[in-house]
């Protein structure tokens, strides 16, 4: 089962493997309330979804994880972890006693001189170090323990995107354009818009080499628009999904934050061009802000890039006879998160 413990909504989405095939045995979704309990809403969400797995994978964000690609010398595995801990003081800004820390080497050599790390050379190799505070990790296992439950893994948010991303099926083309172009690599970027943020994690034949988080989401949209019309925020809310008639007010009240959001995707978009010598030429955007109307049409114009909208379930065998498919499909660029991290039911 992969929870993705928002916000302002908890979503979980169960696969099972039947044979090689994953299938989709069960979805739910929970808004939490202002002022509300994420522990009540996580309960909802388990009566509602009636799953049969207790093996929960889950994520963590925002500014208790950290997420680092660094160059390192060429060593194994095993050396690695050893080493990894001695040099995570030069990029992880908690305790290291309070800190649990992972790390995994990638395939992609760096193009560039980064500004972490020894320069890129045959020597050495680049490795994805993230580290989150221990506290936060413990906090959330114990979340969901407390529903009878069992935490298989915890992952980051914007890795959870790639894993539903190849959930998904990359085409075998694009896998092969990136990896034989000789003068410039192609890549996308995996964009999920969620209530209070947005991850980026921008993918090179299929592998992450460059993530990041910016602190703007769907609920600064929300709060724009009950600012425009001077409604709650509940009332902005249904009118942001729903405008009936004041699109043009809607509109005009979110630009502000969709220009504040894009810029820092250029920001980041160019960021990883000019240090990894690569082209993203493709934004696939997620998360319940792609709902909005006008924002992907809106982020396309101003990064200058094809821009679409994808959905997680998109190949993926739902079981009818246990799922909403109605309710799941109406949600599904929301369920991106989910869908990744219970996509490791291919692994375990």
């Amino acid at each position: 089962m992969g929870l993705d413990l928002g916000s302002q909504v908890v979503k979980a989405v169960e696969i099972t493997l039947e044979g090689p095939e994953p299938v989709v045995t069960g979805f739910a979704r929970v808004e939490i309330p202002p002022g509300g309990d994420r522990v009540q809403a996580l309960a909802e969400v388990f009566k509602q979804g009636k799953f049969r797995s207790k093996q929960v994978v889950t994520s963590v964000s925002g500014q208790n994880v950290v997420v680092r690609y660094v160059n390192m010398p060429k060593m194994s595995e095993n050396e690695l972890r050893q080493a990894i801990r001695m040099e995570a003081d030069r990029y992880v800004p908690f305790e290291l006693a309070e800190t649990t820390l992972d790390c995994q080497p990638l395939k992609r050599k760096t193009q560039k001189t980064g500004d972490e790390g020894a320069p890129a050379n045959g020597d050495t190799m680049s490795v994805l170090l993230v580290a989150c505070r221990t506290q936060t990790l413990e906090e959330q296992i114990q979340q969901v323990n407390s529903q009878g439950l069992s935490t298989v893994a915890i992952d980051v948010d914007a890795f959870a995107l790639a894993n539903a991303w190849e959930l998904c099926g990359l085409p075998e083309e694009e896998l092969e354009e990136a990896k034989t172009e000789k003068t410039e690599e192609r890549a996308i970027a995996l964009i999920d818009i969620g209530a209070t943020r947005t991850s980026i994690n921008v993918l090179c034949g299929g592998e992450t080499c460059f993530s990041r988080e910016i602190g703007i989401g769907g609920h600064d949209m929300t709060q724009a628009v009950a600012r425009r019309l001077g409604v709650e925020l509940f009332e902005a809310e249904a009118i942001k999904r729903n405008p009936q008639g004041q699109e043009v007010e809607v509109n005009r009240a979110i630009q502000p934050v969709l220009e504040d959001l894009t810029s820092e995707i250029s920001l980041s978009l160019d960021y990883v061009e000019h240090h990894e010598g690569l082209r993203v030429e493709e934004l696939l955007l997620s998360g319940g802000g792609v709902l909005v109307q006008g924002a992907q049409s809106y982020i396309e114009q101003a990064t200058a890039r094809t821009t679409r909208s994808w959905n997680p379930l998109e190949g993926l065998r739902i079981a009818v006879d246990r799922v909403d498919v109605e309710e799941l499909e109406a949600w599904a660029p929301s369920l991106v998160v989910a869908v990744g991290l219970a996509s490791r039911v291919r692994s375990s």
